[in-house]
């Protein structure tokens, strides 16, 4: 049997925190994709990013869960036991248009 990962049952629904990565914003740096906090609603930056944000707030808060979040992929990432989450229909809606910096 697969090994089904506890920290999906804690996804919550957010509202995320900015229209991009909400660290890159402030300082005017570039990300690749962005990563939504499902326990908070941080958004930050993919691991391809300059800055990798999303993970650096997961290493802050550990606060396990991400969902891929632009453009939307309709997935999840456990940091804690490195697995995908099928978000299904869980999937978080853009509150606007997001900007494009690469």
């Amino acid at each position: 049997m697969p090994f089904e990962c506890k920290h999906a049952e804690q996804i919550k629904d957010v509202t995320p925190s900015a229209l991009g990565c909400e660290d890159c914003l402030k300082t005017g740096s570039p990300w690749v994709h962005l990563r939504l906090c499902r326990t908070c609603g941080h958004v930050g930056c993919c691991d391809d990013s300059p800055n990798r944000h999303a993970t650096a707030h997961f290493h802050a808060t550990r606060h396990p869960v991400i969902e891929g979040y632009d453009p939307p992929e309709g997935w999840g990432w456990c940091y804690i036991h490195e697995l995908f989450i099928d978000l299904g229909d869980q999937t978080t809606p853009q509150r606007g248009p997001i900007p494009r910096f690469v």
